[in-house]
């Protein structure tokens, strides 16, 4: 059965265990995250799109601030204790956070996104909003940093697919349960509620973590030894070892590489595409939303359609699709739906067509981008993987939704209706395309196990893993 399901899967015999404790890792993460996110969503909004446009600029410093940090714990520790030190900070703070909403509703606090609310409501929402936006970005970056950590190129084209399942069906699991319990309470100990199962889920990704580093060192099929080199180069040979160096290394070495720059330039791009989606969906819930626990329940049924919508597409179309198109023309993907989808929401504006297409841009931008994208780390050493890359995923990714935030005002301030923001996205997806392009190809050049096919070759062409397929 074992074999059986590999070869489904094209897996190679022997890496099932590996993906399955991967796909367990990334089912806890963002499990335990969108039982946050509906309540971040609510509370970013609670005081009109204003509010939310500066709450972006508050989270792009607190992001350099995080990495930064990060990356001087990465210097003086090792991955065993590092990862588990980052899943830590975010239940502590959870913890936090719960408490002091607790103790709001326990003083007669009003319910939050109501004029009631109490200032320390208020404050922390907000400061939940900035905080939270972080994380998410911060927990997945060190999550797939980890990945490409065991796994080399040719295994992530192949797996990185089925360990995004895991993550979707997290992600289901948790929007679904968050809708299901916000359409059941009006109770002002429901953020606070949400907050702690985020927070249990979050210890179970330890616990599932350092099981897989155990497994990882052990098995032959992972990029990661105990004794010599690892297999294919570039991660670290021992559970011991200390990457070492500085906490601004990684930006240092994004500022120096051309390759990261490039990677760089494609998450802001698709951070600017991103915001502007989120603040459309944003304008079309609050209008259409009355109390603080509806808002949350059509957030996370926005965040649950997408999730299903994700999982359709990884079980049919990603298992395979990387290796058939190459990385660069699987990149590219996202920006042209990114232009299709503007231009019918600019016919249509209406919440079933947004419904529509988030759940098709979030589907594309999860199960078809980002494996191909985390495979861009995979040609890179261990200090840049886990230095570098929180930097670009997460400060980076929110730069460019500051300046995604600050187009969307920008449009709105002049009156310019959707059909004008469908039209202005031509040339920045053009622009796009292109980048995509040029990184599959920069990425075919830094890998040590490439056969010199050319992985960006345009749909049709033979592909270069298909023998092994």
């Amino acid at each position: 059965m074992s074999d059986f399901v590999s070869r489904f899967l094209n897996f190679r015999k022997g890496e099932l265990p590996l993906a399955l404790l991967s796909a367990a890792f990334f089912f806890a993460v963002l499990c335990g995250y969108f039982f946050l996110r509906p309540v971040r969503e609510a509370m970013g909004v609670s005081r009109g799109m204003d509010q939310l446009r500066w709450l972006f600029v508050l989270t792009s410093i607190i992001s350099l601030i995080v990495v930064l940090a990060f990356g001087g714990v990465v210097s003086r520790t090792n991955r065993r204790r590092f990862i588990p030190i980052a899943y830590l900070f975010i239940i502590a703070c959870l913890g936090v956070f719960s408490g002091l909403l607790i103790w709001d509703a326990m003083m007669g606090g009003g319910v939050i996104g109501t004029d009631a609310q109490t200032s320390l409501a208020q404050v922390t929402g907000y400061t939940f909003y900035s905080w939270l936006s972080v994380i998410n970005l911060f927990s997945t970056s060190v999550f797939w940093a980890f990945m490409v950590d065991i796994f080399n190129v040719d295994q992530g084209k192949r797996l990185f697919a089925f360990i995004g399942i895991g993550g979707t069906l997290g992600a289901i699991v948790g929007g679904a349960a968050t809708t299901w319990i916000a359409a059941r309470t009006t109770s002002p100990f429901l953020p606070a509620g949400l907050m702690l199962a985020g927070a249990g889920l979050f210890a179970l990704a330890i616990f599932v973590m350092l099981t897989l580093d155990r497994v990882a060192l052990k098995s032959e099929h992972s990029h990661l030894t105990v004794d010599g080199p690892p297999h294919g180069g570039g991660a670290t040979d021992e559970p011991s070892a200390r990457i070492g160096g500085g906490a601004i290394d990684g930006l240092l070495a994004i500022i120096k590489s051309p390759y990261l720059m490039g990677i760089g330039l494609f998450i802001i791009a698709m951070a600017i595409s991103n915001t502007l989606i989120y603040f459309t969906q944003a304008n079309i819930v609050l209008e259409s939303s009355d109390a603080f626990s509806e808002t949350i329940s059509r957030f996370a049924y926005f965040d649950m359609l997408a999730q299903i919508a994700t999982l359709i597409t990884q079980i049919f179309i990603t298992t395979r699709l990387i290796a058939k198109l190459g990385v660069g023309w699987t990149l590219a993907i996202l920006p042209i739906v990114t232009t299709a989808g503007f231009g019918v929401l600019a016919l249509w504006p209406t919440f079933g067509v947004m419904a529509l297409f988030q759940a098709l841009h979030r589907a594309t931008r999860y199960a078809i981008s980002r494996p191909a994208r985390e495979t861009l780390f995979a040609v890179v050493p261990p200090a840049e993987k886990y230095k570098a890359k929180p930097v670009i995923d997460v400060f980076l990714y929110r730069g460019g939704d500051v300046a995604g935030a600050g187009i969307d005002g920008l449009l709105r301030s002049m009156g310019l209706a959707l059909s004008w923001m469908a039209v202005a996205t031509i040339p920045f997806t053009a622009a796009w395309t292109v980048l995509s392009l040029g990184m599959g190809r920069a990425q075919m050049k830094r890998d040590p196990a490439r056969s010199g096919a050319d992985t960006t070759a345009p749909p049709g062409s033979p592909a270069p893993e298909s023998a092994a397929m």
